[in-house]
């Protein structure tokens, strides 16, 4: 799943008002990165490089499987697949999304 595939994956369940109330920023580093805008509704989804409240450093792949649901959020962050810096309860809020 390249990064304009998961781009829409993510709007698609992000919809117009996820609840995180906050910018979600996943960083695939050479490969892009995808940012939730969910401070304002409608949320939106975007590839555009910005500051966010919370940062998942997250591989493409990983990321995919996130959002297939074939990598748990919990287990993955325990098994080292990504990283969160910022605002960990941004990050808590996540499992309503992905």
């Amino acid at each position: 799943m390249d990064m304009q595939a998961i781009t829409q994956a993510l709007r698609a369940k992000v919809g117009e008002d996820s609840g995180l109330n906050a910018i979600l920023k996943f960083d695939c580093g050479a490969d892009g990165v995808a940012v939730i805008d969910a401070v304002s509704v409608p949320n939106t989804v975007s590839n555009e490089d910005r500051e966010a409240q919370c940062t998942v450093a997250i591989s493409r792949e990983n990321l995919a499987a996130l959002i297939k649901g074939e990598l748990n959020p919990m287990n993955g962050f325990m098994m080292g697949k990504f990283k969160v810096s910022g605002d960990m309860s941004i990050a808590m809020k996540l499992q309503r999304v992905v």
